[in-house]
């Protein structure tokens, strides 16, 4: 049984559609959440200026600026959850998405369930990160004089900058610094950080490990902080310190 989201959850559907910007907001808010519809990226930012929102679901096509143009401008200045929907399904539309920071993508027609299941997925991982975890009882974890704040979901450089993380990207810095020192398989790094089955997202955690690097390794290091473990998986290799 799927838990039922938080009466605060707000999500924002961003769709040039009003037949389908309308189905989807019924159907969300059939399942508990709060809904606001916006048909371009001009509305988008006017909803977004008044209201915090916990998600956004973006369609691809969209009058003016594109999708993807809305989902970089949504990641240079915040790490809201961004789920993607589009009638081009292509693996390399998918990437695309993904590589800008979209934390999941759907190919019209989707299954109404299927929607609703994801946007679910991404807010219970919002809620356990603000919750006691019993399995895990670190509020923030150090590494290499970066800071990993569960808690506040922000990560932080050696020089005190907070930087900016997906969802997606957070989660899998979390479950490497969890693990830091095991191999990681691409199969459980989907599961600890998509909850999501792999099957058709063979290079979602290719994706976001590279997003990571870029992010949090140096040019000039001598030693990378994600190692790949060929035809294993991937290891967290700096040392890591809980902090309760």
């Amino acid at each position: 049984m799927s838990q039922t989201p938080s009466r605060e959850s707000h999500v924002l559907v961003v769709d040039d559609d009003p037949q389908l910007r309308l189905l989807v907001s019924r159907l969300l808010r059939a399942n508990g959440y709060r809904v606001t519809g916006a048909a371009d990226g001009n509305e988008m930012r006017a909803a977004m200026a008044l209201t915090a929102f916990d998600l956004v679901v973006l369609d691809v096509m969209l009058p003016g600026a594109s999708g993807f143009d809305l989902c970089r401008e949504l990641r240079r200045e915040s790490a809201i959850p961004v789920i993607m929907l589009t009638a081009r399904g292509s693996e390399a539309d998918r990437v695309e998405g993904l590589d800008l920071g979209a934390d999941d993508y759907l190919a019209k027609p989707f299954s109404p369930r299927e929607l609703v299941a994801r946007v679910n997925a991404v807010m219970r991982r919002m809620r356990a990160d603000g919750a006691p975890n019993a399995l895990t009882p670190a509020r923030a974890f150090r590494f290499s004089g970066w800071i990993l704040d569960v808690a506040r979901r922000e990560l932080t450089d050696p020089q005190g900058s907070i930087v900016d993380l997906s969802t997606g990207e957070f989660d899998m810095l979390r479950a490497f610094v969890e693990a830091a020192g095991k191999v990681l398989g691409r199969d459980l790094l989907l599961d600890l950080a998509k909850n999501r089955i792999a099957t058709g997202y063979d290079r979602v955690v290719d994706v976001q490990i590279s997003r990571l690097r870029k992010k949090i390794e140096r040019d000039d290091a001598s030693e990378p902080m994600i190692r790949t473990i060929r035809g294993t998986g991937y290891m967290f290799m700096p040392m890591v310190e809980r902090v309760s």
